[in-house]
């Protein structure tokens, strides 16, 4: 089993900046890749970024190319989501995901709250 806990949620103007931090515990060996996904009110959750436990390769959805980063501290087993340039439409709850190699994310955070006002 792998728990995962995000943390530094919060509210922030547009054009502002936030960073997510996301610490792993248990198998952490079994890990493949880990991603943040968000979820706004009334809307489906949806893909923001991926990493590479091991490989370190990201990906991105085009709504935050250029304006969030992704990176992974393994010493800590902990990811980083450097968000900048942030957009009212950021707003959302986000959450922290992990999966194994050829399985679907099925280890999920508790999420945690970003509000960017206009």
């Amino acid at each position: 089993q792998v728990q995962l806990v995000e943390s530094g949620g919060g509210m922030v103007q547009a054009g502002g900046s936030l960073r997510l931090s996301c610490a792993a515990s248990g198998r952490t060996s079994s890990l493949y890749a880990m991603a943040w996904f968000r979820q706004a009110p009334e809307k489906e959750r949806e893909f923001v970024a991926r990493i590479g436990w091991n490989d370190r390769s990201t990906h991105y959805a085009d709504s935050v190319k250029g304006r969030f980063t992704i990176s992974t501290d393994n010493a800590k087993n902990t990811i980083i989501l450097q968000m900048n340039s942030l957009k009212p439409e950021d707003t959302a709850i986000y959450y922290c995901a992990a999966k194994k190699f050829l399985r679907e994310y099925e280890y999920w955070g508790q999420g945690t709250q970003v509000t960017v006002s206009s």
